[in-house]
């Protein structure tokens, strides 16, 4: 398994040859509170680099999921579709959003490891 990297907008990611697995965090759900919906992107429909990639809706506010890297949905995780309470109880493992075929592998390079993105969300903690 890669390494774990994190984006500004609270999204993790992993990387399996040239197909990212990506999600949110733990923070990020602690944030929300309880989820209770979840919109994920379409299979085979391509996605940029920050762009909007899909939406959690919690007992307290909705809010985009955010894409790290840009590339073309292959998967998305149907269980939490059908279960968004799933997100809450492994939001950095089973409870993975989508996966993406990437187009530019460099762009990795960009996020945060582990420890800069708990840095980065103990300062930005509101």
């Amino acid at each position: 398994m890669s390494e774990v990297k994190f984006s500004k907008e609270h999204e993790w990611i992993t990387l399996d040859g040239d197909v990212a697995t990506i999600g949110i965090t733990k923070h990020a759900t602690e944030m929300l509170g309880d989820i209770v919906f979840a919109e994920l992107p379409e299979k085979g429909s391509s996605v940029d680099k920050d762009g909007n990639a899909g939406v959690v809706e919690s007992t307290k506010a909705a809010s985009d999921v955010y894409t790290p890297v840009s590339g073309e949905v292959v998967d998305t995780n149907q269980e939490i579709v059908d279960d968004p309470s799933k997100i809450n109880d492994d939001p950095e493992g089973s409870a993975w959003f989508f996966k993406l075929k990437l187009k530019d592998k460099s762009e990795i390079d960009s996020l945060m490891n582990k420890e800069e993105y708990e840095k980065f969300a103990k300062e930005n903690a509101g």
